[in-house]
């Protein structure tokens, strides 16, 4: 308990985890960036596949689903190798399989072969955002974690802003035989490979590794980390184990939450460059930067309903507001024409991509530091199911009853639901003691920092 006893220097740890963020954070956002382009850019060539490959509503909506299978299959499997061995070789490893698996997308001949390519994409990135959690556990104490999510999450809303006009500008290309939508494959994938180069030349897995930080500063992190796990089994009446976690009802609703929030998310991403070709005869660079200003918007949205999160903590009632809202948007849409359904959509974004960012600090505070990486890699995985149900059930509806109003009212009446279910969720652990009797016990488990919202 030595690191208990003779804490660091705050001033030293201070320094150090500045070093950190500006070392990892720009490279973790560039990262999350063009992992995110490379899974949601098919929602800007549906239209193309169609007429190209014959590829209708239905075959698309489970195509793109199918990602999320391959994805859930594989998210523990493979943060649990991240854990053996490292976090540079593990994602650097990440990001060279998801990007080739992006490229050959560009070789689709059919529906076979674009439900295959969908898997294996989702199983090659699979491990990467919660890697990306758990790296963070590595390097930084509690305090600086929820701030460095949200930097780290702002990259999924960048590329949501920046995929469709960079996609739409490269479905104009042509040449060597090959469409528009072809090339967006091969150059987004490929952006994927360039970068896996980088990252295994800049990362390191361990403080101890980092040329960039003084020894001062090694032994100021590594001290600060140890002493918040130190502190966290001290606070811990009864040792958690994985399987008793697995099993406990707290878990079950945390995925719940998450897969309804990821279904909203998901249904809008996937079929809302669609819905907006129904507002005009409209080009493919300008369905990109119409799709653009939802994301924008939400941007914002995230980072206001973070502060008013922080300033007035209440994170379980913040999180039901967003997703009441996002029931809302997700609702008006359905009562107009397709002006009108953009907005409402455009307001929905400010509920659920808000909720995705303040749901995050409820299950790290209560989640155990011995088993948080596994737990959270299991509730992202289970949660993002929602991207494989969204996306087919809108598929199925259009091509059965050539509209999706049905799916928008049910990812309404999902929300409603979440919102009441998320009052239930614990944010601290069975078991520990509370703050005011041990003030010194800061969990280790990804808890969220002093902004409130660490994602």
């Amino acid at each position: 308990m030595d690191t208990l006893q003779n804490p660091p220097d705050p001033n030293v740890l201070a320094r150090a985890a500045a070093k950190v963020k500006r070392h990892v954070l720009p490279l973790f956002v560039v990262m999350f960036i063009v992992n995110y382009i490379d899974r949601v850019n098919i929602g800007f060539v549906r239209s193309h596949l169609e007429i190209d490959l014959g590829i209708g509503a239905a075959a698309y909506g489970l195509g793109a689903g199918l990602f999320f299978i391959g994805y859930a299959i594989f998210e523990v499997p493979s943060n649990l190798l991240l854990q053996r061995y490292g976090a540079r070789a593990w994602l650097t490893r990440i990001m060279f399989t998801w990007g080739a698996a992006a490229m050959a997308m560009a070789f689709v001949k059919g529906e076979t072969s674009f439900y295959i390519l969908r898997f294996v994409l989702g199983a090659a990135e699979a491990g990467f955002f919660p890697g990306v959690i758990y790296y963070f556990t590595q390097w930084l104490p509690a305090s600086e974690r929820g701030k460095a999510m949200a930097i780290f999450l702002s990259g999924s809303a960048i590329a949501s802003v920046i995929s469709g006009p960079v996609s739409g500008a490269l479905l104009h290309i042509n040449g060597l035989s090959l469409h528009g939508w072809q090339w967006m494959f091969l150059i987004e994938g490929f952006a994927s490979i360039v970068l896996c180069g980088f990252v295994w030349f800049w990362l390191q897995s361990h403080p101890h590794q980092a040329k960039w930080l003084s020894v001062e500063e090694k032994h100021a992190l590594v001290s600060a980390i140890e002493a918040e796990q130190q502190a966290r089994e001290a606070a811990q009446t009864v040792r958690p184990s994985m399987f008793k976690l697995l099993a406990d009802r707290q878990i079950a609703l945390f995925c719940f939450i998450y897969f309804s929030i990821a279904l909203t998310i998901y249904g809008a991403t996937f079929w809302l460059p669609s819905m907006i070709k129904k507002m005009g005869n409209l080009g493919d660079f300008q369905v990109g930067l119409f799709n653009s200003i939802p994301w924008l918007i939400s941007i914002v949205a995230m980072y206001v309903f973070a502060a008013l999160a922080s300033k007035w903590k209440h994170q379980q009632a913040w999180v039901a507001l967003m997703l009441v809202i996002a029931a809302f948007g997700m609702f008006m849409s359905t009562t107009g024409g397709p002006v009108f359904a953009f907005v409402a959509i455009c307001f929905a974004a400010i509920g659920f991509k808000a909720a995705s960012a303040l749901f995050w600090p409820i299950p790290q505070g209560y989640l155990d530091a011995r088993i948080a990486a596994a737990v959270i890699a299991l509730i992202n995985s289970v949660g993002n199911l929602g991207g494989f149900v969204a996306p087919t059930t809108f598929g199925l509806l259009e091509q059965t009853t050539g509209s999706i109003e049905g799916g928008l009212y049910g990812l309404a009446a999902t929300s409603l639901l979440a919102a009441v279910v998320v009052f239930f969720a614990r944010t601290s652990p069975r078991g520990s003691v509370p703050p005011t009797s041990t003030p010194t016990a800061h969990p280790h488990a990804l808890r969220p920092g002093p902004q409130g919202a660490a994602s």
